[in-house]
């Protein structure tokens, strides 16, 4: 078992005071948008033995064990985060597996560079997600029904939306969602800007329902972004409840503190709230025009006092342990990888004890158990 050091990436989106707080250390005054927990070459956590990359090159079956290394190959499939939104992430989806593998082969054969601004596919993974809220998080989760998208925008009485009102209302839901957006990406900038503007003054003057477009607006005046946001449901997750986010859903983190799990890739193609490139023909491809409940995930609890969030995935498991006091120690030992992160209390796992935002890595087949008062998640994959 192996205690993790690991980097907080400052984007600029990032809570100045989220991950300090639960850390128990000053904030800096700088962002600090993400600590990332694995094996992902841009920021791999650190390890008495070098990096986790490192340890795992060393040797894979070890590791991760024979059955992870035969499914996923000799890499830690999953990248797990403490995230702390502060300001509204990008508009955006992620492709599934074969729409990855596709764009990252059509733009290797046309020789654009992997660090280029205008690349859309970073390697050749899927993208699935999972973000479980430790506060109160904000955010928008696939989209609504164009009727009630219909009345969110006519309510609003801007002009220059009554054709997109017209369009939600007239042609069947996938069509309908499909041609808004579209129009929505494409119209002329000037004119989207003053559109956006009219809009963000009736928000800003309604409220209610049309306070978080008002919020958005103020980070980027005039991004058509703030029109297509108003085509997602807005979805409040309460400590402990969870979103996933599958190929396809457009989405956008707003506000608050959470775990996110992921496949470990970096395929992210942006529909707007981003000065960064918009690639809409690609965009249009990979998007699921699908209307539907953003589907919020309670953990399902086992006897054990496992309580785990059910995703249809196999690159990643999480759960977490809510542990007591004088409670006794829970076995975790697996014949696959695990990721242990503390986010309150204390936890003792194997031999360390673990304050709040504390991790580590455990190898496939290690026996592992957690005691303590505290909450620890529990990261890991299904083979």
């Amino acid at each position: 078992m192996d205690r993790l050091d690991n980097t907080v990436r400052p984007y600029a989106w990032g809570s100045t005071t989220a991950i300090p707080h639960l850390l128990g250390v000053e904030p800096s005054g700088e962002p600090q948008a993400e600590m990332w927990m694995g094996a992902h070459p841009g920021a791999p956590s650190r390890t008495a033995r070098g990096t986790l990359v490192e340890v795992i090159d060393a040797g894979p079956e070890r590791e991760l064990g024979a059955a992870a290394v035969a499914k996923f190959g000799p890499r830690l499939p999953f990248l797990l985060k403490l995230l702390a939104a502060g300001a509204p992430l990008s508009l955006q989806v992620h492709p599934d597996l074969e729409q990855a593998g596709e764009g990252f082969a059509d733009e290797e054969r046309r020789g654009i560079p992997v660090d280029a601004p205008h690349r859309n596919y970073k390697d050749a993974n899927h993208k699935p997600e999972l973000i479980c809220a430790l506060t109160e998080f904000d955010g928008l989760c696939g989209f609504r029904a164009p009727a009630e998208a219909a009345g969110l925008l006519d309510g609003l009485g801007v002009d220059s939306l009554k054709p997109y009102v017209d369009l939600l209302r007239a042609h069947p839901e996938d069509a309908a969602l499909r041609e808004v957006l579209t129009a929505v990406l494409t119209a002329d900038p000037r004119e989207m800007a003053h559109t956006v503007a009219e809009a963000t003054a009736a928000c800003t003057r309604l409220g209610g329902d049309y306070a978080p477009y008002a919020g958005l607006a103020h980070h980027y005046p005039g991004d058509p972004g703030v029109i297509a946001a108003m085509l997602l449901n807005h979805v409040r997750l309460q400590p402990g409840e969870a979103l996933f986010l599958g190929a396809g859903i457009p989405h956008a983190y707003l506000d608050g503190l959470g775990v996110e799990i992921m496949a470990n890739s970096d395929n992210v193609l942006r529909c707007g709230l981003t000065p960064k490139h918009v690639d809409v023909p690609e965009l249009l491809r990979i998007v699921r025009f699908e209307a539907g409940d953003p589907g919020v995930l309670r953990p399902e609890a086992s006897p054990d006092g496992e309580e785990v969030y059910e995703t249809p995935i196999d690159e990643f498991r999480l759960s977490r342990y809510v542990l007591s006091e004088g409670g006794t120690a829970h076995d975790l030992t697996l014949d696959t990888p695990q990721i242990l992160l503390c986010t309150a209390g204390s936890v003792r796992a194997g031999e360390y004890e673990l304050a709040p935002g504390q991790s580590v890595f455990v190898p496939a087949g290690e026996k592992t158990e957690v005691s303590g008062a505290g909450t620890v998640f529990r990261a890991t994959v299904i083979v």
